[in-house]
């Protein structure tokens, strides 16, 4: 299991080196959706350090997501993702804190939605939609 991590890593990591700046967002979306649902199956086992540890890594995921916002040149949009972020980071801390799977299938329903909204973005728009 150890080498296949390895080779996951290694191929993220290339994946990464060569990903424009829509396809890293793309990237953001998919890891905070295998986060949220491996956290959904980990609250449905019973498993409290693997549903900590995944809320944790989407947590940080949603981070990375808020760091890359540019108020200046995203304007309302970039003050409506940033509401959207905080919104769901505020959520995922009381499911970890409740237990509640309900809440994070709520937010892999609404992270689900903005990932498609993302990848229906126009080639043409891309650069833009990354600046």
């Amino acid at each position: 299991m150890q080498g296949i991590n390895q080779y996951k890593q290694v191929d993220t990591s290339a994946s990464v080196q060569t990903a424009t700046p829509h396809q890293l967002i793309a990237m953001l979306y998919r890891g905070v959706l295998e986060a949220l649902a491996r956290a959904e199956g980990a609250i449905e086992r019973k498993d409290i350090q693997a549903r900590t540890q995944q809320i944790n890594k989407a947590l940080d995921i949603i981070g990375n997501l808020r760091g890359t916002l540019d108020r200046e040149k995203g304007g309302e949009v970039a003050d409506s993702l940033e509401t959207f972020y905080g919104a769901a980071t505020a959520q995922l801390l009381l499911a970890n804190k409740d237990n509640d799977v309900e809440r994070v299938k709520r937010l892999i329903t609404e992270f689900g939605e903005m990932a498609d909204a993302w990848a229906q973005i126009p080639v043409e728009m891309h650069e833009v939609s990354a600046k």
